[in-house]
């Protein structure tokens, strides 16, 4: 019944999504992949309702009320987001994001907003005593969300790995699970969340070896162009002097925990 719900949902998400850019300062209009929990993920409210949750909402929700703004969620394929951010699509993009060179090629960033705990390897708890070692993983075929850092992990630091790419990360797990992925490479929350919800997974021990997270941005367009990072710095600096990311985090967690969070997931926008 919740994959029949989750796929219902996502249809109707990808035939209802309106494109929100806001033409004044009243809105706030957030691009993200709600395919990422704790960070981001859909769930049923106490009025039965689907609405957007997470850390990072909660967290743009928190600086979309100090600029004064309502937020408006609007959710995408993680690969697309900055591309959509550059077309104005969006005001800002939170999805645990890190600023990177790269990235900065095509955004710009805030000041840090939280840091994760570092990335792990999932692997199946029957294969786990095969990866004690980052060596161990060559060979094996190894999954990362596309456009993310943990394809740099695989590429760099998993000597003799074979890299597959795909956007949506419940499609990693379940590629994972049956057989078609060795491993898969995720933030340290997010691979904490699906090991919690699928006994027939395990972190690999090899994860140890893997560096520091990185801490997450809001991502804007590049040149700041509606002038919105003072804004959101100051409200950054607020949200951590007051110590409410504490609070996202566990509310975050609470309705990950209870089950309520649902899979959804979008496609690629069409071309222009």
């Amino acid at each position: 019944m919740k994959k029949i719900i989750a796929m219902t949902l996502a249809l109707m998400l990808v035939l209802s999504i309106a494109v929100f850019a806001s033409a004044d300062d009243t809105k706030l209009v957030l691009g993200t992949s709600a395919d990422y929990p704790p960070f981001e993920f859909m769930y049923l409210d106490e009025n039965n309702e689907m609405v957007y949750g997470g850390i990072d909402v909660s967290a743009a929700g928190y600086i979309a009320e100090q600029m004064d703004r309502e937020l408006l969620v609007e959710n995408m394929s993680f690969d697309y987001l900055l591309v959509a951010l550059s077309k104005g699509d969006y005001d800002i993009v939170m999805a645990a994001i890190e600023d990177t060179p790269e990235r900065e090629n095509a955004a710009d960033f805030s000041d840090p907003y939280y840091t994760d705990i570092p990335a792990m390897i999932v692997v199946r708890k029957a294969d786990a005593e095969q990866y004690k070692t980052l060596g161990d993983f060559g060979g094996k075929v190894v999954g990362a969300q596309t456009a993310t850092t943990k394809e740099d992990i695989v590429r760099d630091d998993m000597e003799g790995a074979e890299l597959v790419s795909i956007q949506n990360v419940n499609d990693l797990i379940n590629q994972l699970v049956y057989n078609k992925l060795d491993a898969v490479v995720l933030d340290g929350a997010v691979a904490t969340s699906f090991v919690e919800a699928n006994s027939d997974l395990v972190i690999a021990d090899a994860s140890s070896e893997l560096g520091e997270a990185a801490p997450y941005c809001v991502a804007v367009a590049k040149g700041d162009p509606k002038g919105l990072l003072p804004a959101i710095n100051d409200a950054i600096a607020k949200m951590l002097e007051e110590n409410v990311m504490e609070g996202f985090v566990e509310t975050a967690n609470a309705i990950k925990d209870a089950g309520d969070a649902i899979e959804v997931s979008v496609d690629a926008p069409e071309e222009s």
